[in-house]
């Protein structure tokens, strides 16, 4: 190696060409985050966790309990269906929106702003109380509009404050806390709804998500304000889509079938527990159990893998997450619930944290792609969404024909099998 190529190795960049390509996160040293060694995180990425962990906290305490708040009010799992999908239609509206804002101005407000609104979310629904079921479009709406503020500037930091040597250690990280979160909130929720009169504690918890999402807030002004370059390509996406022998094409279709499995079961499984048992304390301790799982998951696989493992262990992880679906078939009772929900902590990580580390690799991987990063990561929730909503709306549709066990087993086993897919898709660009 040429010495003047080896300066830049302690930046996780392979060569001086690679370095052109990661000039800010350079500068960013030189003005103080310190050197990183092996795959280190910065001083910027521990601190991009502290708020992803706050925000994840948050949600914990009230993200399990609202769809099980508005079930309640409702008895009706369509409209549950209709608040998820209006949620996710924001969600990507905004991101397409907000990216000129990233692009070109300040992408920290982005961030803050997308935790306060998601704070105004929770007072939004402390004050409608009981008749929140009846405003459940406008609730979309907010919380669609909060996730897609805080993940477009959050992933547009993460890109910039990580490289293809630590992403996969970031993405562990992130995956424990937020399952060290999902593991005592949830759990601390369902004791104090239990403990206290219903209504008394669901709001004790809204409030205490409220607090959350503001201190989350004042933690993200210890971030630095990142400079901000270029102008925002509206139409990058369609113009990757149109473009034949871009690997791009083939991504997003990974990518909306990784979101057509998220958008239902990210809301459905905990229903089911609920509806199984008739108990938040048993909701409580479904997260509780199956998050400390998760937390052990992401811990060793945050560690272990390897930028070459990533192709066999999205594989593994995706054949078990349809492999413990098919005990529904036998019974749905809080049991199959847990039997799902510790396979899915256990194997997870293996599919989740190689698509997301492959996918923020293809957007470094070349200079012109790092340059618009913020259009890739557009590109990229986009599709996210285009899946959930998809995904969301298929459930819809199902569920006003037939409520019949069976029909939703079958409904379940066949959006639950779209990690094969993703992985299908994704097979050939892990080895790019």
């Amino acid at each position: 190696m040429k010495s003047e190529d080896k300066q830049y190795t302690f930046l996780g960049v392979r060569s001086r060409a690679d370095f052109t390509l990661d000039k800010h996160r350079w500068q960013e040293v030189e003005q103080g985050e310190g050197k990183r060694k092996g795959g280190a995180l910065s001083g910027q990425s521990k601190l991009l966790l502290t708020v992803n962990g706050l925000f994840a906290a948050a949600n914990a305490l009230s993200g399990t309990f609202v769809n099980v708040y508005l079930w309640k009010a409702s008895k009706d799992f369509s409209l549950i269906g209709w608040f998820t999908l209006i949620h996710h239609l924001t969600m990507a509206i905004t991101f397409w929106l907000a990216g000129k804002w990233v692009k070109e101005h300040n992408k920290m407000n982005c961030l803050r702003a997308g935790v306060a609104i998601a704070a105004l979310f929770y007072l939004l629904v402390l004050w409608f109380g009981a008749r929140a079921a009846h405003y459940f479009v406008p609730l979309g709406m907010v919380l669609g509009l909060s996730s897609g503020f805080f993940w477009l500037a959050f992933n547009v930091v993460y890109f910039e404050v990580t490289d293809p040597d630590n992403r996969d250690r970031f993405n562990g990280w992130a995956g424990l806390l937020g399952s060290t979160a999902g593991m005592i909130a949830p759990w601390i929720s369902g004791f104090l709804i239990v403990r206290m009169q219903a209504a008394s504690g669901y709001r004790l918890i809204f409030t205490l998500s409220l607090v959350t999402f503001l201190v989350g807030v004042v933690v993200s002004f210890f971030l630095k304000k990142r400079k901000s370059m270029g102008d925002y390509e509206w139409m990058l996406t369609w113009r990757c889509l149109r473009q034949k022998g871009t690997c791009w094409r083939t991504v997003n279709v990974a990518l909306m079938a990784q979101g057509f499995r998220e958008g239902v079961f990210g809301f459905m499984i905990a229903l089911l527990v609920f509806v199984n048992t008739g108990n938040e304390m048993s909701l409580g301790n479904f997260s509780l159990i199956t998050s400390a799982v998760a937390l052990l998951s992401f811990m060793i696989a945050g560690k272990v893998l390897k930028p070459k493992y990533r192709r066999t262990a999205m594989l593994l992880g995706a054949c078990v997450m349809v492999l413990i679906i098919l005990p529904f078939f036998w019974k749905v009772n809080f049991f199959t619930l847990l039997v799902f929900g510790v396979g899915a902590a256990l194997f997870y990580p293996l599919y989740a944290i190689p698509m997301t580390s492959t996918v923020f690799d293809l957007i470094g991987g070349d200079e012109e792609s790092a340059k618009k990063r913020e259009e890739y990561i557009v590109m990229r929730e986009l599709a996210l969404n285009a899946g959930r909503i998809l995904g969301t709306a298929v459930f819809i549709t199902v569920i006003s024909f037939t409520k019949a066990p069976g029909a939703m087993n079958w409904l379940l086993l066949g959006i639950g099998s779209s990690p094969l897919v993703a992985w299908f898709f994704m097979r050939k660009v892990h080895a790019v």
